[in-house]
């Protein structure tokens, strides 16, 4: 992880949708530890609680809120009790999310619409309910997207269908709040070491090992490469930039790298190595 000037984000407060652990909590707790104010918001109590416990235990610094990202109305008082408590929100992180491995024959509407609830109009709800909170111009609304959103995949329609519409409101929004000073920009993290959806999607050590034997890198992503990420897109350096998919994926998004083209030797033996 880069070093952390304790003092680079004092003043600011930072919402964390999703925010009571994976990649939300890790984003939250680097943003505090660089002098910001959190308000991490889940739909658990107990897990938000616990979140907020490992930044700080006084409500000085963190607070825990309650809400599902599903429901429009919870997630709009959960951002206005953030704003009362701590100030204008200067960066939003939504990153709510679920999946599954399903093939669509085998997904019932139900289950495909639980996906597009939680990512799609959940992003939607977290940004939409912000906006009247926003420290502006300057204000940075960060999603959390997956190489789903741009390279399709078995097995995964409904999560495909919800990061890509995901990416396009990224992008909507980014043109149409642009003139009032506020930023949208989304990551997408390739497989997450220790996350919930990794545990799921690679239940044990064959399958981590296979998987990681398609990627370019060779290797999950680590949280803080997620959050190094966020803090960039949060900051000075990234005035610049919105409307942008920023890859943090190991090369997922290209697909299959199995095959050897480092210390092949031959045409013979790239045929030999490449697996279609």
């Amino acid at each position: 992880m880069a070093d952390r000037d304790p003092h680079e984000y004092e003043g600011k407060v930072v919402f964390v949708a999703g925010g009571s652990s994976g990649l939300g909590l890790s984003i939250g707790q680097d943003f505090a530890a660089r002098g910001a104010k959190v308000a991490l918001m889940s739909r658990s109590e107990e897990r938000v609680q616990a979140a907020v416990a490992t930044i700080d235990t006084t409500g000085e610094r963190a607070i825990g809120l309650v809400a599902d990202v599903r429901d429009y109305a919870a997630v709009e008082a959960a951002i206005a009790t953030a704003a009362e408590t701590f100030g204008p929100i200067d960066v939003v992180v939504s990153g709510a999310a679920g999946n599954f491995l399903a093939p669509a024959l085998g997904m019932s509407a139900n289950a495909f619409k639980s996906v597009i609830d939680i990512d799609l109009l959940g992003t939607f709800n977290v940004l939409r309910a912000s906006f009247a909170h926003l420290n502006t111009p300057g204000a940075s609304l960060i999603v959390i997207s997956s190489p789903q959103g741009q390279r399709s995949a078995m097995f995964q329609a409904h999560a495909c269908a919800a990061k890509a519409g995901i990416n396009m409101l990224v992008q909507c929004l980014a043109m149409e709040w642009g003139p009032a000073g506020v930023r949208v920009n989304a990551i997408s993290p390739g497989p997450v070491v220790g996350t919930e959806g990794m545990a799921r999607l690679t239940p044990t050590p064959e399958d981590e090992d296979f998987f990681k034997s398609r990627l370019a890198l060779r290797d999950y992503c680590q949280p803080e490469d997620v959050s190094d990420v966020a803090v960039f897109l949060a900051g000075p350096q990234s005035r610049y930039i919105t409307g942008t998919i920023v890859d943090v994926d190991g090369g997922a998004r290209l697909g299959d790298s199995s095959a050897d083209a480092v210390t092949v030797t031959s045409r013979e033996s790239a045929t030999a190595s490449f697996r279609i």
